[in-house]
């Protein structure tokens, strides 16, 4: 599913990032969306701690920073950092277990 649940099965809001590679970089043009519970258009969304933008559930970014998201029935999601580095070494925004292959990538 595209929400992970927490031990006692509630759904948490998380911040999907499109391309799902960590870090996110602005030379991606990185999209943000919101996923959690809650009316459609009621999301908060908050740029280095100070709100930023309410009622979109995706975004486009322009600006490095620390972003996340507040959905009115399942909470404030944790944050996902954009950054505007030249050289970055990539890896899957997945969650990844031992044993499991991975694909590294060196971009500049």
């Amino acid at each position: 599913g595209w929400c992970p649940l927490s031990p006692a099965g509630a759904q948490k809001t998380q911040v999907l990032v499109e391309p799902p590679w960590t870090p996110a970089v602005l030379w991606d043009r990185v999209t943000l969306t919101c996923q959690g519970s809650g009316s459609s258009g009621a999301t908060t969304w908050y740029k280095d701690e100070s709100r930023w933008h309410k009622g979109l559930d995706r975004l486009g970014v322009s600006y490095s920073g620390s972003y996340k998201c507040h959905r009115p029935d399942t909470g404030l999601s944790t944050s996902v950092r954009v950054s505007n580095d030249w050289l970055v070494l990539h890896v899957p925004a997945l969650a990844l277990l031992e044993g499991d292959t991975v694909t590294l990538r060196c971009r500049g």
